[in-house]
């Protein structure tokens, strides 16, 4: 006779004929009753019958569960803070966001990373600040955000809420300095006063 061995979601043993754990199940019934007579033989498989539905609804739901684990790591959630800028237009972030666009001519750009971490680092800060990061790493698609901005190479721009370009800077800065900007900002200073006073 042959064994399959299960542990977690790893399989031993051969891999045919594979005895299921219903099978085993229903193997133990039958050694448990001793060499059945003819009727205690049908008896011994409608027992392990109902044990292999048994096993059989557990590893659905089992892998139903897996299923949506791996379509969790497979699709993570979004952040909220960033966003790819080709399929953004910034009229539609007008008076809601501050948009900082993060250009480079390669995702794989190092000063790319660097600012990357720089603003995930201090992301709450910034999203006090209604900021949303705009990304943009492919200068071979012409996306609006290129044609207005025409950055060459990495480029940081900070855009305010009325859609005017407030800073351009060609290395990374810390969500320390872009916070002191934003801060000096008219508008902002009266978000500050508002949220004050009430």
């Amino acid at each position: 006779m042959k064994h399959l061995f299960v542990f977690g979601k790893t399989r031993f043993g051969p891999a045919e004929p594979l005895l299921g754990s219903a099978g085993i199940l229903g193997l133990a019934a039958l050694l448990a009753m001793g060499l059945p007579s003819a009727g205690g033989a049908q008896q011994a498989a409608a027992a392990a019958a109902d044990d292999s539905a048994i096993v059989a609804e557990e590893t659905g739901s089992q892998g139903a569960r897996d299923a949506e684990t791996m379509a969790e790591v497979a699709d993570p959630p979004t952040d909220p803070l960033v966003r790819p800028g080709a399929s953004v237009e910034l009229d539609d972030l007008m008076w809601l966001h501050r948009p900082i666009v993060v250009f480079a001519d390669s995702p794989a750009d190092p000063r790319f990373h660097e600012q990357m971490e720089r603003l995930a680092d201090g992301a709450e800060a910034l999203l006090e600040r209604d900021v949303i990061v705009l990304t943009d790493t492919d200068p071979g698609v012409t996306s609006a955000l290129r044609k207005k901005l025409r950055p060459r190479g990495f480029m940081l721009v900070l855009i305010g809420k009325d859609g005017g370009v407030k800073l351009r800077k060609p290395q990374p800065w810390t969500v320390r300095e872009l916070s002191r900007t934003i801060d000096k900002f008219p508008s902002r200073l009266r978000e500050v006063e508002e949220r004050r006073g009430s």
